[in-house]
Parts: C-alpha cells; sequence; structure tokens
C-alpha cells in the first residue's frame, strides 16, 4: 500500500469481522458443512429437470433459475468465510473483492426478481389455467429470465462505479465478506451519502417486487374464495412451497435492511449473523422445499431411491 494524497493505494482488503468471534473452527465447519449440502441439493435439482423433458415447463424452469441463483449467492460469499475461519487466510485482493460484492449483490436482487416471476407464474396457472401453457410458454420464461439477469446487473453496477474512484483510508473490513457497506465504510469519504443512494436503490427493489407478490397472492386469495373446498386445498397446496420461501428469505432481509433504518440497533455479531443466516437458510431450504413439495420432482427423487437395491 502506498501513500497517495492523503489516502492509500489498496492491493488487498483484510478480512476482519471474524477476529471477536469465539469458536471459529465450529462456525466454519457448520458453514462448510451447509455450503456442501445446499450446493448438492441445488444441482440435484437442476439435474433433475434438465434429464427429464417431463419437467420442460415454466414452473421448473423457474426452480432451476431460483437454484443458480441460490448458488451464486452463497458462492459469492461461503468459500471466503470457510477460507478465513477454517484456513486463516484473512486477506482478499481488491480486484477479488469488487468481482465478489458485484455477485453477491447480483445475486442477492436475482433472488428477488426469481420470488416474484414465480409468483407471476402462479398467479397465471391459477387464475387462467386453461390458457397457461399459451400465455407462459418455455420461451418465453427463458426471455423474461434472461431479462431480468440483465436487469439486476444493471442495478448492481451502480455500487461498483461508486466505489472504484473512493479514496482509501483503511484496507480492512469490519463484515465477513465483500459487501458494499463493508467496502464503502474503508473510504476516506462520509459513506452516508453512498449508504443512503445505495438504500434508496435497495427500496425501490425490495418494496416492488415484496408489493408484486402480495398483489399476486391477494388475486390468489380471491380467486380460491370464489372456488369449492377440494379445489381450495389444490390451489393452496401449489402456493405452499413459494410461500415457505418467499418468508424465510424476506424475514431476515427486513429486518437487516428496513428495521435498521427506522431505529431497530443490532450489534455487528448480530448483523453478520443475520447476514450469514440469510444466505445459508433460504439457499439450502429452497431445493428440500420443491423437492419434496413438488410431486413430479418428488416422485422422481422417490423413484430413483426404489432402483437402488440394499447389497445382498
Amino acid at each position: 500500500m502506498n501513500l497517495h494524497n492523503g489516502s492509500i493505494q489498496i492491493t488487498e482488503f483484510v478480512i476482519g469481522g471474524f477476529e471477536e468471534v469465539g469458536r471459529q473452527m465450529e462456525i466454519g465447519l457448520v458453514i462448510l458443512i451447509v455450503y456442501v449440502l445446499l450446493m448438492l441439493a441445488n444441482t440435484l435439482n437442476i439435474v433433475f429437470v434438465i434429464l427429464d423433458k417431463k419437467l420442460h415447463k415454466p414452473m421448473y424452469l423457474l426452480i432451476c433459475n431460483l437454484a443458480v441463483v441460490d448458488m451464486l449467492y452463497s458462492t459469492s460469499s461461503c468459500p471466503t468465510m470457510i477460507g478465513v475461519l477454517l484456513a486463516g487466510v484473512n486477506t482478499i485482493s481488491y480486484a477479488a473483492c469488487l468481482i465478489q460484492m458485484f455477485s453477491f449483490q447480483v445475486a442477492e436482487t436475482m433472488e428477488l426478481f426469481a420470488l416474484a416471476v414465480m409468483a407471476f407464474d402462479r398467479l397465471i396457472a391459477i387464475s387462467f389455467p386453461l390458457r397457461y401453457h399459451s400465455i407462459l410458454t418455455n420461451v418465453r420464461t427463458i426471455a423474461i429470465t434472461y431479462f431480468l439477469w440483465v436487469a439486476a446487473c444493471g442495478f448492481v453496477t451502480l455500487m461498483p462505479v461508486l466505489l472504484i474512484p473512493m479514496p482509501y483510508c483503511f484496507n480492512r473490513l469490519r463484515y465477513s465478506f465483500c459487501d458494499f457497506p463493508a467496502v464503502a465504510r474503508t473510504s476516506c469519504l462520509n459513506p452516508s451519502y453512498y449508504f443512503n443512494l445505495a438504500t434508496i436503490v435497495w427500496f425501490f427493489l425490495l418494496f416492488f417486487t415484496f408489493g408484486f407478490i402480495c398483489i399476486s397472492y391477494v388475486w390468489i386469495i380471491s380467486v380460491v374464495l370464489r372456488s369449492s373446498k377440494n379445489e381450495s386445498r389444490k390451489v393452496l397446496s401449489t402456493c405452499f412451497s413459494h410461500m415457505l420461501v418467499v418468508a424465510c428469505y424476506y424475514v431476515p432481509l427486513f429486518v437487516r435492511i428496513v428495521f435498521t433504518r427506522i431505529g431497530l440497533v443490532l450489534t455487528l455479531e448480530e448483523r453478520q449473523g443475520l447476514m450469514i443466516g440469510a444466505i445459508l437458510g433460504p439457499s439450502l431450504l429452497n431445493p428440500f422445499v420443491y423437492c419434496l413439495t413438488t410431486k413430479e420432482i418428488k416422485n422422481k427423487l422417490f423413484g430413483i431411491f426404489k432402483k437402488v437395491k440394499p447389497i445382498q
């Protein structure tokens, strides 16, 4: 690091988020085990859909997209945390830090978009069951997904554009991996302006997607109220997995982003624990939820186990 006009030339950052944490080895092992499990489970979901032509339908394409998002979401943060906790590797280069931050924010944004478009899929399926396959084709589903990835990258590009020209006075990150607040706090400038700008973008994305999901379910509930009891049970069963995934993802997100902005005070350890749980929890839960609640995937999974005969 070289002095330059009162600031320093950053070549690498030191990750200091775990310095005050006890039992680092145990925490690292838990993160490693959960990370391996969620990668295997999400990969299994993707392989099931790719290999079975009967599953080449919009809903399963969206499940695949969610699995890819979850894998990127966890991979953009977990290997760094595992390296710090288990191997003692607590430095990351400047370029790698920005790439990690960008990947993490894209995945976090895509998680919002993926859940919103899955709510749209359920809305069409329940409101227009006879026209579902003509309204939401595989080609349209892929096109929508592609557009959302491009839009997510467009929104997130703002963050590295803000950070790259900043003068830096510190190279130690307070958090457990590279994300926007951690890097912005190392700047010589007052980070409040940048935090507020990022908050405006995040509030827009958060409330737009959550509002869309809520409106979708209000519409779905209105359809349920006009249906018979048997039809209502079918409707609710098709939506249960998505509602569970939405709750698991949005609750910690609202606590971390919204409630802390309106007066809720969290310690650094509480904030980090909430963030790590928000990354690992939904990413691990999602594939198991869809494996166990989606009839076609569940039947395929049980069929594989039935074919595996015990050794005599």
